[in-house]
C-alpha cells in the first residue's frame, strides 16, 4: 500500500491518495479544494481512482468531491449521520466563505463497517463523532494506519464549537481511538503525521488523567 499527500486549499487540508501496489486501484481521501491538481496527479500517475472517501463534510474537506466525481464516475462515501453536513452549506460552512457546497453521498459507513478495494485493501470505519455528526477514522488494521480527519491531531484535537459540534461526544471518540496499537501511524487532516502511542505521551486530550 501506498500513500501520497497533496496540502489542499487555503486551509492547507491533507487530501491523501490511498493506491494498492499492484493493481494501482486507489481511493482519495477528503479532497478538499484544487480539484485540477487533484484530478492532474490522478491522471499523471495512472491512478484507477475507485471511490472518493469522507472522514467528514466541512467544506475545506469536500470541496474538490463533485469535479473529481464528474470527472472519474466514482461514488462518494461518508459516514453515517454526517448527511445534515453534507446537503447544507451553512452547516458544513461552505456559505461562510461564498461557497454552496451541497451534495449527497452515494454511500453512508456504518460504525465498524469494514470496506474493501482493490484487490486486497480494507479498512474499518470507526465512528467518531463529536467534530461533526458523522465523522468517522479510516481503520487500516494490517497496515497499522488510521486517518482521523480533523478528530485527532499531533498534539491536539478537532473544534467542537461548530454546528453539531460535541465536546463529549469527541471525548468518548477519542477513547475509542486509545485502544489501537501504540504504533499504529496517523494520518491527521491537518499538519504533520503522529502515532498513537505519541499521542498517548504528547496529548493531553489522549491522556487517561484528562477530564472534561
Amino acid at each position: 500500500m501506498e500513500i501520497k499527500l497533496e496540502i489542499v486549499g487555503n486551509m492547507q487540508e491533507n487530501t491523501y491518495f490511498v493506491i494498492e501496489d499492484n493493481t494501482k486501484d486507489t481511493i482519495i481521501i477528503d479532497p478538499g479544494a484544487e480539484a485540477e491538481k487533484l484530478i492532474n496527479t490522478i491522471k499523471k500517475q495512472n491512478l484507477n481512482l475507485k471511490y472518493i472517501i469522507l472522514t467528514h463534510a466541512h467544506f475545506d474537506h469536500i470541496g474538490a468531491c463533485s469535479e473529481i466525481k464528474q470527472n472519474f464516475n466514482v461514488p462518494i462515501i461518508a459516514g453515517e449521520g454526517e448527511e445534515v453536513l453534507l446537503e447544507n452549506p451553512e452547516y458544513n460552512l461552505s456559505s461562510i466563505y461564498g461557497d454552496s457546497i451541497s451534495f449527497k453521498a452515494d454511500k453512508y459507513l456504518k460504525d465498524n463497517e469494514v470496506f474493501k478495494f482493490g484487490e486486497n485493501l480494507s479498512f474499518k470505519a470507526i465512528k467518531t463523532n463529536g467534530h461533526t455528526p458523522g465523522g468517522i477514522c479510516l481503520y487500516f488494521e494490517n497496515e497499522k494506519v488510521l486517518f482521523t480527519g480533523d478528530t485527532l491531531f499531533y498534539g491536539s484535537i478537532g473544534r467542537t464549537d461548530f454546528p453539531y459540534g460535541n465536546t463529549k461526544d469527541l471525548l468518548n471518540s477519542l477513547e475509542k481511538l486509545k485502544k489501537l496499537p501504540d504504533e499504529t501511524i496517523v494520518f491527521p487532516g491537518h499538519g504533520n503525521k503522529t502515532s498513537i502511542g505519541t499521542e498517548k505521551n504528547i496529548n493531553i486530550y489522549m491522556q487517561d488523567k484528562f477530564e472534561y
